[in-house]
C-alpha cells in the first residue's frame, strides 16, 4: 500500500510520467460548479493531478466533457427484476458506477438470507454496490411477509464494508409513536455510526420534527416543491426520484436552484429492465432534468458527489487528486450521451456496450438459498377464495393516482347491476383486487376494488407486490383472476395477463419471486410483450401496467392500500371494517 501510494504522488509531482492522462478535456468541478479546461492524470486507478500533464499512455479527448461516475443513491435492485450482475452489466454503460441499494424487497422475502445472497452477488463487479440494512420488514405491522428483522438480526451486518446505514424508515407513524421495535432499530444504527434514510410522505410540522429528532436525515417520498422545501429547511437531504413507478423529478425541478441544491440528490427507486435498456438509468434523469431547464453541471453534481457527500463515500464522485479514477465522458452537457466510462482508470464500457476487460456482469458461484430460489409456498388457487362478502349499499374503491405512487378513495354506490353484471365495474374504471399471502400457505386473502387502472376485461397478476411481495392479481372476472394468479404461482413467481381463460402472456421470476436469471434484453422483451397485452386489456399509457400494481399493497403511503390484512387506512394504520358498507 505504501509503495502504490508513493507511485501516485511521484506521479502527481511529475516525477514519473502517471500511467494515463486523459488530455484536453473539459471537467465538470464538483467543488465550485463549473466546467474547467485541462488534463486529468490517473496514476493505479487514483486520479493524481489536474493542469498539463505528459504520460505513458495519453488519449485526447478533443474538449469533450468528463464528468464524475453516476450514483444512485437510493434504489432496490430487485425491482430491476435482474439478477446483480446483469443488473451491472445494464447500468455501467449508461455511466452509472456506483449505487446504494435497499435490499428489503428480498429481505421480506427471504430475510437475512436474501440479504446475504444481494450481498454475494454484487461482489467483484465493475459496480460499487453499497447496502443500506432494511428498516421495515415487514413493512408496517398491518403486513404480511416472508419475514421478520429485529435489530438484532440486522446488527451483525454492520461490521459489512459495504453497509453504510439503516435503510428507509417506511414505518413513519411507528416511528413518530417510539415504537420499541423501531427504537432499536435507530439506537443500534446510531451505535455503529450509521446514517438513517428517510420515507416519509407528506409528513409536516411537529410530526416532521419528530421523525428528523428520530435521526432521520433523508427523504426520496417529495412529490410537491412546498413538502421539499420543508424537509430541507428542517436539515434532511432530498433524493429527487424519477424510476418507473413515481417520476417527481419536474415537480421539484425548482431544487436545481439555490439554495437547495447542495441538499439534494438524484435516485430511481425503483426503475425496470426496459427503461434501463432504452432510456438509461441516471444519464436518462440527468439528461431529462436539463432538458426541463436545470443548470447541467448542478444535475451532474446532484447524481454523483452530493450522494457520496450524504454517505460518507470520501473516495468517489469528484474529478479531483486522491479520488478514484471513476469517470465517464460525454460528447456535450445538452445530450448528455455517455461515450466511455472508466473504472478506476480501466476502460470499462465504451459506446454503451461493456468491453472484454469488464467484470460488471461476471456470475458468481455462490448457490442460491432454497428460501430464496423456492419462495413460493401457496396451494393451488380456486374461484371460491375470491368470493366476496356483500353487506351494504356503497363501496369503497381503492383509487391510484397516475404518475404518483399515492392513492385516494372513492365512494360508490353498490346497484344490483353491478351485482350481477361484471362489466358495468370495468366500465367505471373498477376492477377486482385480490392479494394472497404466498411465503407460508398461511391462506390469508385481502379483497377489494381497485379503480383508475383502466383494465376493461382480463386479468393480470404478479408477484412483486411491495414490500411483502404477496401475490397480487387484479380482474374483471373471477375465471381469469384464477388463471393468472395460478400461471405466477407455477412459474414461481413473475407475472402473468390473462384473457378469456387464455394466458396471453407471462414472465417467470424464480428468484425470490422478484428476479429473472435471464439477460436485461431478454426480460425486457417479455416485459414489453406483457406491457402490450395489458394495454390492449384497456390500461392507458400514463400507467405502468406492473409497477403501478405492486404497490396497490404498500401500507406506508397514503391513503387506502389492500394487503393480505385487508383494507388499510394507512394515515391511521387501521384496517377498514368493511369494504361493503351502507350509508342508510
Amino acid at each position: 500500500m505504501n509503495r502504490m501510494l508513493a507511485e501516485r504522488i511521484l506521479a502527481a509531482s511529475g516525477r514519473k510520467k502517471p500511467s494515463l492522462v486523459l488530455k484536453n478535456t473539459r471537467m465538470v468541478n464538483v467543488f465550485t460548479s463549473e466546467l474547467e479546461d485541462g488534463d486529468i492524470a490517473i496514476e493505479g486507478g487514483y486520479i493524481v493531478g489536474i493542469g498539463s500533464y505528459e504520460g505513458e499512455t495519453e488519449i485526447d479527448l478533443g474538449g469533450k466533457v468528463v464528468c464524475p461516475g453516476l450514483i444512485d443513491g437510493h434504489i432496490h435492485l430487485e425491482s430491476s427484476m435482474l439478477s446483480p450482475e446483469e443488473f451491472a452489466k445494464t447500468v455501467v454503460p449508461h455511466g452509472t458506477l456506483a449505487v446504494i441499494t435497499d435490499p428489503h424487497e428480498i429481505a421480506n422475502v427471504a430475510g437475512t438470507e436474501g440479504i446475504r445472497f444481494m450481498m454475494e452477488r454484487s461482489e467483484n463487479l465493475d459496480l460499487d454496490v453499497y447496502f443500506m440494512l432494511p428498516s421495515c420488514v415487514p413493512a408496517a405491522k398491518l403486513d404480511e411477509s416472508g419475514a421478520v428483522l429485529t435489530a438484532d438480526d440486522l446488527a451483525p451486518f454492520y461490521r459489512e464494508e459495504r453497509v453504510l446505514g439503516l435503510a428507509e424508515l417506511m414505518d413513519f407513524p411507528g416511528t413518530i409513536q417510539a415504537d420499541p421495535d423501531i427504537m432499536e432499530k435507530i439506537v443500534s444504527a446510531g451505535d455503529h455510526r450509521r446514517i438513517i434514510d428517510g420515507h416519509g410522505p407528506f409528513l409536516s410540522g411537529r410530526q416532521l420534527n419528530a421523525y428528523i429528532t428520530a435521526g432521520v436525515r433523508s427523504d426520496h417520498e417529495c412529490s410537491i416543491i412546498e413538502e421539499a422545501v420543508e424537509k430541507i429547511k428542517r436539515g434532511q437531504w432530498v433524493m429527487i426520484r424519477e424510476g418507473t413507478a413515481a417520476r417527481n423529478l419536474k415537480a421539484l425541478l425548482p431544487l436545481f436552484e439555490e439554495p437547495y441544491y447542495h441538499r439534494c440528490m438524484l435516485v430511481t427507486d425503483d426503475r425496470h429492465p426496459g427503461e434501463l435498456v432504452r432510456l438509461g438509468h441516471m444519464d436518462y434523469i440527468v439528461r431529462k432534468a436539463i432538458k426541463l431547464g436545470a443548470d447541467p453541471v448542478r444535475a451532474v453534481i446532484m447524481a454523483s458527489y452530493h450522494a457520496t457527500r450524504y454517505f460518507g463515500l470520501n473516495e468517489v464522485g469528484a474529478i479531483a487528486p486522491g479520488y478514484q479514477a471513476n469517470l465517464i465522458v460525454v460528447s456535450d452537457l445538452t445530450e448528455f450521451t455517455v461515450s466511455k466510462v472508466y473504472r478506476k482508470g480501466i476502460l470499462t464500457a465504451e459506446d454503451g456496450k461493456m468491453l472484454e476487460t469488464s467484470r460488471a456482469g461476471i456470475k458468481t458461484d455462490s448457490p442460491i438459498p432454497d428460501i430464496v430460489g423456492n419462495s413460493f409456498q401457496l396451494k393451488e388457487i380456486v374461484p371460491e377464495d375470491l368470493v366476496m362478502k356483500e353487506e351494504g349499499d356503497t363501496i369503497r374503491v381503492l383509487c391510484l393516482t397516475p404518475g404518483e405512487l399515492t392513492t385516494k378513495e372513492r365512494l360508490v354506490p353498490w346497484t344490483k347491476k353491478m351485482r350481477e353484471d361484471p362489466d358495468t365495474l370495468a366500465a367505471m374504471d373498477i376492477v377486482k383486487m385480490a392479494v394472497l399471502e404466498r411465503h407460508k400457505n398461511t391462506g390469508h386473502i385481502g379483497l377489494g376494488f381497485l379503480g383508475g387502472y383502466g383494465l376493461k376485461w382480463g386479468a393480470v397478476a404478479t408477484s412483486i407486490a411491495h414490500d411483502s411481495h404477496n401475490l397480487i392479481i387484479a380482474g374483471t372476472n373471477d375465471r381469469d383472476m384464477v388463471l393468472a394468479g395460478n400461471t405466477v404461482r407455477n412459474n414461481r413467481g413473475g407475472i402473468a395477463v390473462v384473457a378469456d381463460g387464455v394466458v396471453l402472456s407471462e414472465l417467470a421470476l424464480p428468484i425470490a419471486g422478484l428476479m429473472s436469471p435471464e439477460s436485461a434484453m431478454q426480460v425486457d422483451e417479455r416485459m414489453e410483450q406483457l406491457k402490450i397485452q395489458a394495454k390492449q386489456l384497456g390500461i392507458g399509457k400514463e400507467i405502468d401496467p406492473f409497477m403501478t400494481l405492486a404497490f396497490a399493497s404498500l401500507p406506508v403511503i397514503p391513503m387506502l392500500r389492500l394487503n393480505t390484512c385487508g383494507l388499510i387506512d394507512v394515515q391511521n394504520q387501521k384496517v377498514v371494517e368493511t369494504i361493503f358498507f351502507s350509508t342508510s
